[in-house]
């Protein structure tokens, strides 16, 4: 016997069918993005037009760098109104608990990933939060693997919404307190393995071992600043792959090798609410916490790493305990586990 479905009403305002097709069109380019543009590519390139693809993939090949310098945000497509309707399908919101400096330069760590960290896109890769009023003389960047930045087309998609390398080179061009100040990256720092442990009510960071983040703090002199997306766990049913199997193992090896993690989440659909690929209409709070203010040194020990690694850790925890209660419905139940 088939499982009931729950059916979308005929009489959903028009507001709310645009908030389902701008997150229906966000999670097409996560799913299909990359085989979809590189077909019309191919098709192009096989076409009467074949000089434009090749004119095109010299051009790319000359610019393959400049995700390591600084990128190429392009504020006209980060204030296009489809990002309004983004946000407000959850709805997201940014919330500040301090000010930031527009003279000194930040890393903003942020947690959870989440499945594809929605909320975090929504704050920092769009104009649609009002990030730049929010944070007045700061600009911002989001941080991404260098291999979603070299595939043809869609790379420059991901350029205008302001998405930069995560590499050392990158990051330390970005954050050079002598070329610029009032820059802030933003970094998913558990990355992709953080999603497999995404589970819906709980909150589990990958951070313990990773530290790459605070040295590049002290080589630059940039503030640490935690940042929390409440809700970002709680927008698909529960997948869950176990350390150790087989799916788990091949998990991995395809983020390896891709940059991708090929889970197949279970939300809703379009016209009904029992299964597809969007996300449910659950709120997301990205709560911007406090700075962790850093002395410049190009040569950091490990004890010096370690000693600013642990004090970012509790000043998440410190966040996430202070937080909580405003934003998790038994929050008495729920801990912030870090792996």
């Amino acid at each position: 016997m088939f499982p009931k479905i729950q059916w979308a009403p005929l009489d959903v305002p028009l507001k709310r069918r645009l908030q389902t097709l701008a997150i229906l069109g966000m999670c097409l380019i996560f799913v299909i993005g990359v085989p979809f543009t590189q077909y019309l590519l191919y098709k192009l390139l096989y076409s009467e037009y074949w000089w434009v693809a090749i004119l095109y993939l010299m051009w790319m090949i000359y610019d393959i760098e400049v995700c390591n310098r600084g990128g190429r945000i392009s504020n006209w497509v980060r204030n296009l109104p489809v990002w309004r309707y983004y946000c407000d399908y959850f709805p997201v919101k940014l919330v500040k608990t301090a000010e930031l400096d527009p003279s000194k330069n930040y890393i903003l760590g942020c947690f959870p990933h989440g499945v594809v960290t929605f909320g975090a896109f929504g704050a920092f890769g769009t104009n649609a939060l009002d990030f730049y009023k929010t944070f007045p003389g700061l600009t911002v960047n989001m941080i991404t693997l260098r291999e979603r930045l070299i595939i043809p087309v869609l790379r420059e998609l991901f350029l205008a919404w302001g998405g930069c390398s995560s590499s050392m080179q990158s990051l330390l061009y970005l954050l050079n307190p002598k070329k610029q100040k009032g820059k802030c990256v933003t970094l998913a720092v558990g990355g992709t393995a953080e999603l497999l442990d995404t589970h819906p009510g709980e909150y589990n960071v990958k951070l313990r071992n990773r530290k790459g983040f605070v040295r590049v703090a002290l080589m630059t002199g940039a503030s640490l600043v935690p940042v929390l997306s409440f809700g970002e766990t709680d927008l698909f049913r529960d997948f869950n792959y176990p350390e150790g199997t087989l799916m788990r193992r091949w998990h991995k090896w395809v983020s390896q090798v891709t940059g991708f993690i090929p889970v197949f989440p279970i939300g809703r659909g379009v016209f009904q609410y029992s299964f597809g690929i969007l996300p449910f209409r659950r709120p997301i709070t990205v709560v911007v916490g406090a700075p962790i203010h850093v002395e410049r040194n190009l040569e950091p020990s490990t004890e010096e790493v370690d000693a600013l690694h642990a004090t970012f850790m509790d000043k998440l925890t410190e966040l996430f305990e202070t937080e909580k209660a405003k934003y998790i419905t038994n929050h008495e139940n729920v801990k912030l586990v870090i792996g």
